[in-house]
């Protein structure tokens, strides 16, 4: 078995072994995969935190020995909170700026390392409050395939905001929407819980996390909040419905 860690701020994952290719994820920083397969400029990876695959450069992996992979799977990770955290390498004084959620392996006194190389970082801690570390997300670009300030996709934003409350969700909204307590009335939603919107074929295509039972923080365009009832979400700037309400899903 082969194992792998991302020594860099973000590495896009790629639908297929190709640069134009769609991007449908991202590894940040200190998260680790396991390789399934190589080409000659491309490697087929799953994520150790979610489960998602992937392909990646070849130029852009970082080798993990069976050790280092079994010793960071069995703690668990220290998550960096803020937009944007800097790390500073401490080998050559060069600064890395990493993404909120990223992972800081073997963190300790201020310092994290990756095989041998050592980070010293500016960490601020996440709040307790889940609704507002999500709306420290408002105004991000909507980015497919994004899991960051600088751009997120809907599943990305709701992934990201319960990673940081100690829950790994998976990565795609209809996954998603099979985890979770059923919230059986719109009436009953509370401040945290998910809701997931589908398309005509009845397939969910779309989530976003309630503020309230008529509140909704989602990413489409940009990171918003619009009205939600029990057709959908209503945008007031386009004047229509935009999303279709199918399931509200409480994780916590």
């Amino acid at each position: 078995m082969e194992y792998g860690i991302s020594h860099l701020a973000i590495i896009p994952m790629r639908k297929e072994a190709r640069e134009q290719s769609e991007m449908v994820s991202q590894l940040l920083f200190g998260e680790t995969y396991e390789v399934l397969e190589r080409t000659e400029k491309w490697v087929r990876i799953i994520s150790t935190h979610d489960g998602y695959e992937g392909w990646i450069s070849w130029n852009q992996v970082t080798e993990l020995n069976d050790q280092g992979f079994t010793a960071l799977a069995m703690n668990k990770p220290v998550l960096t909170a803020a937009p944007v955290t800097t790390a500073k390498k401490i080998a050559d004084g060069s600064l890395l700026y990493l993404p909120s959620g990223s992972t800081l392996p073997g963190w300790a006194q201020g310092m994290c390392s990756i095989n041998n190389d050592v980070y010293e970082i500016w960490r601020e801690k996440a709040g307790s409050d889940l609704i507002s570390f999500a709306k420290t997300f408002l105004n991000t670009p909507y980015l497919w395939g994004g899991r960051t300030h600088f751009g997120i996709d809907c599943s990305g934003l709701v992934q990201a905001v319960f990673r940081q409350q100690g829950l790994t969700l998976k990565r795609d909204a209809y996954l998603q929407a099979e985890e979770g307590e059923t919230v059986d009335f719109l009436p009953e939603a509370q401040a945290g819980d998910v809701a997931f919107f589908d398309n005509d074929e009845g397939r969910i295509v779309h989530v976003g996390i309630m503020l309230n039972n008529e509140q909704i923080l989602h990413a489409s365009g940009k990171v918003k909040i619009e009205r939600v009832d029990n057709h959908g979400i209503y945008s007031e700037e386009y004047k229509r419905y935009t999303h279709k309400l199918r399931i509200i899903k409480r994780y916590l």
